[in-house]
């Protein structure tokens, strides 16, 4: 009978243990991504009071008679089924959903968990800010903008750095450039953009250079130069200034350098007009040759009112090296050649030259995709201008119109001219102002200029046996030597999940198994108490025997 009682003490341990277990997945209910556990049991080592016995030619063989000693926790298992992800609107709180476990670094080792809970600290370093541990990062986001240090796997939030303006170095446009015929002809014309004035008033042709509000003790040589309407080279021509040379003599210098185009002065204006309307590439330049004394101010470039019958105008806003924004305006200019466009810069705002301020022949197919560049012409899809910024050094520009034979860019068809900028990749300075998280774990921040950029990607780690992983308080594992070594990745690469912003795993506690598990557990544990009780009683009665 000393069998029966340690067999019923095992089965109080048991039920014990299975009753802590069902206790603490209650306990745990609503605590992020809690996996709850199972009790399994197993009897123990049997006593054999007889062995089995094999069959003769004339008896059947006997089974072995064997007492049990009691049952033991064969098992606690870890349930490590996905649970359910809860929205919580915290653009910092993450869920996995599928594989994997954030990895951070308590100083000592990474530790893993499902809990996303994480927030900033003092220093700017992504933490669980309930125990400080630090969330390790992969690949090379954030590395080349400096949001990264390249020889830490931690991740930094760059509240307090600054994002550097960048300038303009590619605009690209698409849509359509009409194949209708085009209406009357425009003509083409420039203008110098400062209205030269003499005692505030607009001057005339007969005032004298010295004597403009734009000139201060000037004496030298003007040259004037650009192209003439069929794209040849025009000057260079000098014109000596000195204290007689006129407003008018100016002109006059510029009509003969231009043939089929009269200049002229409107309200102080410097105004070069085609004598024909119709497709020109009229350019005027007018700059100080190198020996000059004095000032005199003068365009950078001529502003354009091109000239031809199919026009189409653009916008764009565009930056220098210190993040100053200008306004590129630009056309598409119907060629006198069949199914062939210019692109010319007409104006820019701020302090600004134009070195090259024209695409020539641009080609569509006759089936009105993107044919590139005309090579009879020998052109390329690059502008150049220069900004005060950078004391107007040319820096090029190049323009997308698409790819050669698609449709992914710039189109001729019939219908209305629909082209307008796809986007330029300049920005100005700004600071952090928000971050979201993609499924693939990378940290986007959004910066105050409205550009975009990767901070990090967070680390995940998948394990082949991740059953076997130790708790170790707070929501963290450690592996074991069953789990395997931690892989590390990206979420939605090497058998790892995708990572949800905004939400939190929830505990995959089922309440109803729970309570079952609990009943069941009293039940072994009373009827286990109930074979003691007996046991003793029968004992009890034996001792009573000898009196």
């Amino acid at each position: 009978m000393s069998d029966a009682l340690l067999a019923g003490v095992s089965g109080l341990k048991a039920h014990q243990t299975m009753i802590d277990v069902a206790g603490n997945n209650l306990a745990n209910l609503n605590t992020s991504a809690f996996k709850s556990s199972r009790v399994t049991f197993a009897d123990m080592l049997s006593t054999t009071v007889k062995e089995a016995s094999q069959p003769t030619s004339t008896m059947g063989g006997t089974n072995p008679q064997q007492i049990g000693s009691g049952v033991k926790v064969a098992s606690i298992d870890r349930n490590m089924e996905q649970g359910s992800l809860i929205n919580t609107g915290e653009p910092l709180d993450m869920a996995i959903e599928g594989n994997g476990y954030f990895v951070l670094n308590d100083g000592v080792q990474d530790v893993f968990t499902r809990v996303g809970r994480l927030a900033v600290d003092a220093e700017y370093y992504l933490v669980d800010p309930g125990t400080g541990y630090r969330v390790q990062r992969i690949g090379s986001e954030g590395v080349n903008e400096g949001f990264q240090d390249p020889a830490s796997g931690t991740i930094q939030i760059p509240y307090d750095m600054a994002l550097p303006a960048s300038t303009t170095t590619s605009i690209g446009y698409s849509g359509n450039l009409t194949a209708n015929t085009g209406t009357t002809p425009t003509t083409n014309r420039l203008y110098s953009g400062i209205e030269y004035t003499t005692f505030g008033s607009p001057a005339s042709a007969t005032t004298y250079i010295v004597d403009l509000d734009q000139a201060s003790g000037f004496s030298g040589t003007l040259v004037i130069s650009g192209t003439a309407r069929d794209g040849a080279a025009v000057g260079p021509v000098n014109l000596v200034v000195d204290a007689a040379t006129t407003v008018g003599d100016l002109l006059d210098a510029i009509n003969g350098a231009f043939t089929g185009a009269t200049s002229s002065l409107f309200n102080g204006q410097i105004v070069l007009a085609d004598d024909e309307a119709g497709y020109s590439q009229t350019n005027l330049e007018i700059a100080v040759d190198a020996g000059a004394t004095g000032t005199l101010e003068l365009p950078r470039y001529f502003q354009l009112a091109p000239g031809g019958a199919t026009i189409k105008d653009t916008n764009v806003e565009i930056f220098d090296t210190q993040g100053v924004s200008h306004i590129l305006s630009g056309s598409f200019v119907k060629t006198n050649t069949p199914n062939t466009w210019d692109f010319v810069i007409t104006s820019m705002t701020g302090d600004v030259s134009l070195e090259d301020r024209r695409i020539r022949g641009l080609t569509f197919t006759t089936n009105g995709g993107y044919g590139g560049l005309d090579p009879a012409i020998g052109d390329t899809q690059a502008l150049r201008a220069g900004f005060a910024c950078g004391n107007y050094a040319g820096t090029d520009i190049a323009i997308q119109f698409g790819t050669i034979g698609e449709f992914d860019g710039l189109t001729q068809f019939g219908g209305a001219s629909t082209v307008a900028p796809s986007g330029q990749d300049g920005y100005s300075s700004g600071v952090l102002s928000s971050l979201s998280v993609t499924r693939e774990g990378v940290l986007v921040g959004v910066f105050t200029n409205g550009v975009r950029k990767d901070i990090a990607a967070i680390r995940v780690a998948t394990f082949q046996n991740p059953a076997a992983l130790e708790g170790a308080g707070g929501s963290y594992y450690i592996a074991s030597e069953n789990s395997g070594e931690p892989v590390p990745s990206k979420a939605l690469a090497g058998g790892a999940g995708a990572i949800h912003g905004g939400s939190l795993e929830g505990s995959n506690v089922e309440v109803a198994m729970e309570f079952v598990n609990l009943i069941q557990a009293q039940n072994g544990y009373q009827a286990n108490a109930r074979t003691i009780t007996i046991t003793n009683e029968m004992l009890r009665e034996l001792t009573n025997l000898i009196r």
